[in-house]
């Protein structure tokens, strides 16, 4: 059974930092492109950012680029999220996912990932 499971959001105040993981379980870990995605309340889920399996490659939002920096450790099966100079819109709850597709690809669709987790919620109140 596969497991992604977040941990480490909260409240912070803006301009502070944050970071979350997911420990992933019951896959190859190595063998999967990973992302993150928030959705903020009243609004669609919207992709954050992703890495390629090897952690190669990534890719960010334009929202969070120069700001947010993700991380993998295959050895450990978990992806990191580390948020700097966080603002109020970064108010959401914030998923992991994993997506199997080929080694170099870094996915930002939605719909190229197969598995989800059920997320942690991070706070920047205004």
């Amino acid at each position: 059974q596969v497991q992604l499971v977040e941990s480490g959001g909260g409240l912070v105040q803006a301009g502070g930092s944050l970071r979350v993981s997911c420990a992933a379980s019951g896959l190859p870990f190595r063998a999967y492109a990973m992302g993150w995605f928030r959705q903020a309340p009243g609004k669609e889920r919207e992709f954050v950012a992703a890495i390629s399996w090897s952690g190669g490659g990534t890719y960010y939002a334009d929202s969070v680029k120069g700001r947010f920096t993700i991380s993998r450790d295959n050895a450990k099966n978990t992806v990191y999220l580390q948020m700097n100079s966080l603002k109020p819109e970064d108010t959401a709850v914030y998923c992991c996912a994993a997506a199997r597709v080929p080694l170099s690809d870094i996915p930002t669709s939605q719909s190229e990932y197969v598995y989800w987790g059920q997320g942690t919620q991070v706070t920047v109140p205004s």
